[in-house]
């Protein structure tokens, strides 16, 4: 059986929007992984102690005996590896892990425009030059071009299932009630407060996802939360309460608001970081910057249509690599 190895950004994640990623890229990815054995390995903690880089071990073995290795979903390109970046641990020593990588809708960092000697370096060691790498936008794209690799925006593998003929079933008004997210580690109190107020005036049953590991602690500093019902900290919880009939997705968390649409709900979101910004550019989602909260009540009861611009053409001719078995 042919082996392939994952870096997998839900391994050791704080995060749930990580797994939202992941089980999106096995879904999507289901016709050339099913019938192959996959390693695991996480993008987040380090591969390897340094002790162990200097003699063969089960990491080596896997990597060196896999047919392919994917780098899933992660904020790859970085100004500088010389910081140790807490979604992205790699360093000189563990680089011979990632050799031949490929990505699977990986994006950038805000700033990572002018990057450091050291930094190219290890991207020079770890990328495939024989396959074609799948970003999530345009920023990214043009970053590995740069470098010198062939890239693709197919988009973040979240959005490929958002077709237009699926979009035409999201509803276009709005619901009875709402399930929101907050982000504790981009703090806005004043608009996060905002935020609330306005859901609890235009829903009848509020529910509130616990996404990331303090975002339940930053909810429950803000005032007007009575009668907000908590969903457990896990995706099964949070797919119920989307197949649930009748409500609106609202809130910060990008992932969570596209695994919404996934899942047929009408999603609203509030945009914090150039994540957000640069897909909602790209794809058309329908997203309110957070500054302009104030416009939040009119958007949730105007009627508009979701109509993500995903190119299936990019993202088919990137799934041919596999599909065809070139390279071989």
């Amino acid at each position: 059986m042919e082996n392939l190895v994952l870096f997998d950004v839900a391994e050791g994640t704080q995060n749930l929007g990580d797994y939202i990623i992941m089980q999106c890229i096995m879904e999507e990815m289901g016709f050339y992984f099913n019938n192959k054995y996959l390693t695991h390995f996480s993008t987040h903690t380090p591969i390897a102690r340094c002790y162990q880089n200097f003699r063969r071990n089960m990491m080596s073995r896997a990597c060196d005996n896999s047919k392919n290795k994917f780098i899933c979903g992660a904020n790859t390109i970085k100004e500088s590896l010389l910081r140790i970046s807490p979604d992205w641990n790699i360093n000189i020593f563990n680089i011979k892990y990632y050799k031949d990588s490929i990505t699977i809708g990986v994006g950038m960092d805000m700033n990572a425009k002018n990057m450091d000697f050291y930094t190219k370096y290890i991207y020079s060691k770890i990328f495939s030059k024989k396959f074609i790498h799948s970003t999530r936008d345009n920023r990214t794209m043009e970053t590995f071009k740069k470098l010198g690799y062939k890239a693709i925006n197919t988009g973040c593998p979240t959005t490929w299932k958002l077709t237009e003929e699926f979009c035409k079933s999201i509803p276009t008004k709005k619901s009875d009630d709402v399930i929101f997210t907050l982000t504790f580690y981009d703090k806005d109190r004043k608009n996060d407060q905002k935020l609330i107020d306005i859901l609890k005036e235009n829903y009848k049953k509020i529910y509130f996802w616990v996404q990331g590991s303090e975002d339940y602690e930053y909810f429950n500093s803000f005032e007007n939360i009575n009668g907000i019902e908590l969903i457990n900290p896990n995706l099964q919880a949070y797919e119920d309460i989307l197949n649930k009939k009748n409500i609106d997705y609202v809130g910060t968390r990008l992932h969570a608001g596209i695994y919404a649409l996934r899942h047929k709900v009408r999603s609203i979101i509030i945009s914090i970081d150039n994540r957000a910004r640069d897909m909602s550019k790209t794809y058309s989602l329908n997203t309110i910057e957070r500054n302009n909260i104030e416009m939040l009540s009119k958007m949730i009861n105007s009627e508009f249509e979701t109509n993500v611009k995903i190119n299936t053409k990019a993202i088919e001719e990137w799934k041919s690599q596999f599909r065809e078995e070139k390279h071989e």
